[in-house]
């Protein structure tokens, strides 16, 4: 997207359940977004309208829920952020995060799996979800995903509801690991590209034991890294060309 359209997208996106807070946030960042961002987003026609859904993403940067929220937006939904429970105790962040009714997550502790009880509830109610399944930034050398935990797989089997696979890439470079201040100039070049749902369809009627839950989190995993593979090549082949 040019400036010029992600800027006329500021009042298209959806307003309606953003709260005080979280929408006051999203004011203040899509501007950011606008000028110093060359956004490239593909595949939202992926994301079904209304009816709850889980939008997957790898995790590379603090920059990445940022290039979510703004896909999820560009995609006519408003998203519920699956976050690290100490976002919450932040006196500014915590206001945003309990104004969107985003869902705390314990990372590490059997609290964790608590989590899922409203992110389930919510994906009932026909809300988008939208969760990072490795639950930390990868630590894969060349950025590649890691192995997901079992909690994407488990909310969207026991609501019934896609789960859609997305890759980010380029966040990294505007807000790297370790970093506090966004590397804004030059401007940098972010994709976010979403795939099919993944079909679990055969899974639902079955017990969720530690089997299940892992294949269905290997196809969510698979289909992301299929996704980041897809932006990876075609940039390697335009620097080649």
């Amino acid at each position: 997207m040019t400036p010029l359209q992600l800027a006329a997208w500021t009042w298209k996106i959806p307003r309606r359940g953003r709260g005080f807070w979280f929408s006051l946030a999203i004011d203040v960042l899509w501007p950011v977004v606008v000028l110093f961002v060359r956004l490239r987003v593909r595949g939202r026609h992926h994301v079904p309208g209304n009816g709850g859904v889980v939008l997957a993403f790898n995790h590379l940067s603090n920059a990445d829920a940022v290039a979510a929220v703004v896909f999820a937006l560009l995609s006519n939904r408003v998203p519920r952020v699956l976050a690290k429970a100490s976002l919450w105790r932040l006196p500014l962040v915590g206001r945003v995060m309990r104004s969107g009714g985003h869902i705390p997550v314990e990372r590490g502790t059997v609290k964790a799996a608590e989590a899922l009880k409203p992110a389930v509830e919510a994906l009932r109610e026909g809300r988008c979800v939208m969760a990072f399944p490795e639950g930390t930034f990868t630590n894969d050398p060349d950025g590649w995903p890691m192995k997901g935990k079992s909690g994407v797989a488990r909310m969207a089997l026991e609501a019934r509801v896609p789960v859609v696979p997305v890759a980010e890439w380029g966040t990294q470079d505007l807000l790297p690991r370790g970093s506090v201040l966004p590397r804004l100039l030059p401007r940098k070049r972010i994709e976010v590209v979403a795939g099919a749902p993944v079909d679990l369809s055969d899974l639902y009627d079955r017990e969720l034991t530690a089997e299940v839950l892992d294949e269905a989190t290997s196809r969510v995993m698979d289909a992301i890294t299929t996704m980041l593979s897809g932006i990876r090549s075609a940039r390697s082949g335009s620097r080649g060309a």
